[in-house]
């Protein structure tokens, strides 16, 4: 005779799947990991949840999670883009370069410089978003691979061009807008982070390119059959994460101050955690772009109280890779938890 005390409630059990479920499905592991993070470095650093350190974090994530936000789309498609690190370095030497040029001919010519400059910088990712997404989508070469070759053909370009060397002169008025100006009280990278945000919260949700990318990622193949060009929106993703990834580029570039070939130097590998321990799934068709902009946020929190703790830059690139193992894991037995299939 089976002891009724022992069994689970149904109820209860119940509750505890729909949460449990609901919570790793939108989100996967980052709730947990927010929490521990906070009550770590809280117990650890007093100033952690100080007003102005928040405010700095915040204003830190902005630069990962435009980048972060560009990769999803990536990523949702069952793709990757490993190439945003070298697209920020040649962005951030390009853009400088003209505006320097611009203002070396013409000292007035401010407004023109950084209009020109901003231009070379997004035609530059244009160019790499295409030249990735032609070699994934039309030659069928695997995403890793092709934008990893992209990565050292960008980044060569970039030492190339510099010498290796910092390039310096862009116009004052560059950095007092893009880095430290702002609009009613807000800064303007986190004006740009939430305009960005909402566009392409709107395209993911509610037009049909945001179905397809998803649908692309799901499953391939029956997106074709359906009648998906599923080249185009492949093609059309790649494009979209790199002229996201200009765009915090410029940003960079404008709190930098200079035009530096390692700038972008770790973003892959944060922007790729942000990513997956936002919920957005390596095997493609699944994430969602707040759960992004929160693993985002996570990163920079968790940089932000290494720093305050004392851990080093050495350290902190190996505590970030160990979040990236740990969310890829916890990704798995998401999927498993919801009884999805990775994609063939």
């Amino acid at each position: 005779m089976t002891n009724e005390k022992s069994r689970p409630k149904p109820g209860a059990s119940r509750g505890v799947e729909f949460v449990t479920k609901r919570l790793l499905g939108a989100l996967g592991i980052l709730p947990f990991l927010l929490l521990i993070a906070v009550a770590f470095f809280a117990i650890i650093e007093p100033r952690f949840l100080s007003v102005g350190n928040i405010s700095n974090v915040t204003r830190q994530a902005t630069y990962l999670a435009i980048l972060s936000m560009g990769k999803m789309l990536v990523l949702v498609t069952g793709n990757f883009d490993l190439s945003i690190g070298s697209n920020v370095a040649l962005v951030s030497i390009v853009s400088t370069i003209v505006m320097v040029g611009v203002i070396t001919a013409d000292p007035t010519a401010v407004a023109l410089a950084i209009m020109l400059g901003i231009g070379a910088g997004l035609l530059v990712g244009l160019a790499i978003g295409l030249f990735n997404g032609i070699g994934v989508a039309v030659f069928n070469v695997n995403s890793f691979v092709m934008t990893l070759g992209t990565l050292s053909i960008v980044f060569g370009l970039a030492l190339m061009v510099t010498g290796g060397l910092p390039v310096y002169g862009a116009p004052q008025a560059f950095s007092d807008i893009f880095a430290y100006g702002s609009l009613f009280g807000v800064s303007v990278p986190v004006l740009v982070t939430g305009g960005l945000f909402l566009i392409l919260y709107v395209v993911l949700n509610w037009t049909p390119l945001g179905r397809y990318l998803y649908a692309i990622g799901s499953n391939r193949r029956a997106a074709r059959l359906t009648g998906i060009n599923t080249t185009l929106y492949i093609i059309v993703a790649h494009v979209l994460c790199a002229v996201i990834a200009a765009i915090g580029g410029l940003l960079l570039t404008a709190r930098v101050a200079t035009g530096e070939a390692g700038l972008g130097e770790t973003l892959p590998l944060a922007a790729l955690t942000a990513c997956v321990i936002g919920g957005v799934s390596l095997w493609g068709g699944t994430g969602r772009l707040s759960g992004v902009v929160l693993g985002a946020f996570f990163i920079s929190m968790l940089t932000n109280g290494m720093n305050l703790i004392g851990v080093n830059s050495y350290g902190q690139i190996l505590v970030t890779g160990a979040a990236l193992i740990i969310a890829v894991i916890a990704d798995q037995a998401r999927l498993k938890l919801l009884g999805q299939r990775q994609r063939d």
